[in-house]
């Protein structure tokens, strides 16, 4: 064969493999990608209702699962705020995202009290309520930490716990870490990445 044949052969066969190389890039997410993670595979705690959810109901929607309480001063309302902002900045997609909200604290957050608070952020929030044995079971699956620090008086406790969201694609598969107070803005482009997937 000849060289120069063998040379435009060669760069005809190599173009395609280069461009297949170029769509097949890895999504650049703003969050600690934990994709394949052997943690956190569900949720499987009562709703306000009484019902118990899991992640195999949301197929089709990307999911936002973050643990707090509702006397929390400021790390959980500004999470949950973040999650409604963030499904605004998707205009119809944010109809795909669901936000689910685990207190850890099962003392005080009755149903009563979750269901107005997580409407706060949005009416289809889903707050979730187990006993303490099952708040600490789905914690530990999640490696998420929760303590209860007493205050002066009987009741005026505060919870320490941690401050991230875990996301799940529409496959109902664990994505994303997302650390607190990485804005509104961050988390609409990671949502809108695995929307689009």
């Amino acid at each position: 064969m000849h060289r120069r044949t063998a040379l435009h052969l060669l760069a005809a066969t190599a173009l395609p493999a280069a461009l297949v190389a170029c769509g097949d890039r890895k999504p650049a997410f703003n969050a600690v990608d934990v994709t394949g993670a052997e943690y956190a595979r569900d949720f499987p705690l009562p709703d306000t209702e009484g019902k118990v959810r899991s992640i195999r109901e949301f197929a089709g929607k990307v999911v936002v699962v973050f643990f707090g309480y509702t006397q929390c001063p400021d790390v959980c309302p500004t999470t949950l705020a973040e999650i409604a902002e963030a499904r605004k900045l998707l205009g119809a997609d944010g109809a795909r995202v669901q936000a689910v909200f685990i207190t850890v604290d099962p003392e005080r957050d009755t149903p009563q009290l979750l269901k107005p608070y997580v409407a706060n952020f949005g009416t289809d929030v889903i707050a979730l309520r187990g006993t303490p044995e099952q708040t600490a079971a789905v914690a530990k699956d999640f490696k998420v930490f929760y303590k209860k620090v007493e205050g002066k008086t009987p009741g005026s406790y505060t919870m320490d716990h941690s401050a991230a969201s875990f996301i799940y694609d529409p496959q109902g598969r664990l994505r994303l870490y997302a650390r607190y107070g990485g804005g509104a803005q961050t988390l609409a482009s990671d949502l809108r990445q695995l929307l689009a997937a």
